[in-house]
């Protein structure tokens, strides 16, 4: 595999949790980041200090990726870095919500920040290419939007139209630019500390360790170019029962 040495990748909503660990991953291969957050500014920078402290470029960008006109710029202000190689779409938002709670706004929040902004970076990324030049997006993804269930309903239909949005991506952006998703299982409990009952429902029997998140990001970024609209589940095999 390849290294990302030189080549400047952008990670939305990398300040804590999966995206901190998406940085540091581009940042073991080489790679320099534009870390991208919302409201975790002092995560934001204590992930900054860190990758500088040994010898990565890391810069910071904050955006609300709900406010679209903010979301249509963020590529623009990343590309004022450098030129970028990668997007990393992963920012996104998870609430409880089901048929019977969901209200339009919720709704349009979910497809706003899950959906609408991963397009629009994707649309600025690939008209800011410059002719000749390979790049990559991947867009994270759940093993829930292959399988769309009752539970979440926004979160997980918005998640499967991503789905949709990355091979309709992978077509139309062939043969410069490679778009693939990752779907991602039982990662990280949740912020609450109630985690559910999935580790009975996985194959594998054990949550992720973020370190093979990582690993997949950088097959995916320094790996083959010609894996192309492919989505990986990363989930210990939960999409499988």
């Amino acid at each position: 595999m390849h290294s990302l040495e030189g080549k400047l990748v952008l990670i939305t909503g990398a300040g804590v949790r999966i995206g901190a660990a998406l940085a540091r991953a581009v940042a073991q291969a080489g790679g320099g980041v534009v870390l991208h957050h919302h409201s975790s500014a002092a995560e934001a920078v204590a992930l900054q200090e860190e990758l500088a402290g040994n010898g990565t470029p890391a810069h910071l960008l904050q955006a609300d990726l709900g406010d679209l006109q903010q979301a249509a710029g963020l590529l623009a202000r990343a590309a004022e870095f450098g030129p970028l190689y990668a997007l990393v779409n992963n920012a996104a938002i998870f609430e409880d919500l089901e048929l019977e709670n969901t209200d339009p706004a919720a709704w349009q929040r979910h497809f706003d920040i899950n959906l609408s902004a991963p397009f629009l970076l994707s649309q600025a990324f690939w008209r800011a290419l410059p002719p000749g030049r390979p790049g990559r997006i991947v867009n994270m993804l759940d093993w829930r939007a292959l399988r769309p269930g009752a539970d979440h309903l926004p979160y997980t239909i918005s998640k499967a139209a991503l789905a949709a949005l990355t091979r309709s991506l992978a077509a139309a952006m062939a043969p410069r630019v490679m778009v693939n998703g990752i779907a991602l299982g039982a990662i990280l409990p949740p912020v609450t500390g109630e985690a559910p009952k999935v580790i009975e429902q996985t194959p594998a029997g054990r949550w992720a360790d973020l370190e093979e998140v990582g690993e997949t990001l950088r097959f995916l970024l320094c790996g083959p170019d010609y894996i192309t609209g492919e989505i990986i589940h990363l989930d210990g095999g939960r999409h499988l029962i």
